[in-house]
């Protein structure tokens, strides 16, 4: 586990070139729009940890990661009009299962943890509005 909030910027600077070049190069636009908005959000979401970083604010990247794609994967639901309540339902309790396996290691705190959430979340309601 990393426990400074200086030892999370080399690798959040890594994954955002990492997702600038994904978009940028093979999921284009034309080709798979719910997809180039979910690794646009991706890309986001992790500008927005990373700037947390450098003001030593720690957010749960595991919080962030799980709620974004539970958002995706809703967001798909509704796109596709699926009406399968299984796959959301079944993210949401994953959601919380990393929510408390991450206070049971004492990896994080609530604070982190909501921040985490809320870094996941944001990004990806706001792009979904522009694909769905």
């Amino acid at each position: 586990m990393i426990h400074e909030t200086s030892q999370r910027i080399i690798p959040l600077i890594l994954q955002c070139f990492l997702f600038i070049l994904l978009v940028k190069r093979s999921i284009l636009i034309d080709r798979y729009p719910e997809l180039h908005f979910f690794f646009l959000a991706g890309l986001f979401s992790t500008i927005i940890a990373l700037i947390y970083s450098l003001f030593k604010i720690k957010a749960s990247l595991h919080m962030m990661a799980i709620s974004g794609f539970t958002v995706f994967v809703i967001g798909m639901n509704m796109h596709l009009q699926m009406h399968n309540p299984y796959w959301p339902a079944l993210l949401i309790l994953l959601t919380g299962i990393t929510a408390s396996s991450r206070l049971e290691m004492n990896a994080h705190t609530y604070k982190e943890l909501f921040i985490g959430f809320i870094i996941g979340i944001l990004p990806q309601v706001l792009f979904l509005y522009l694909w769905l």
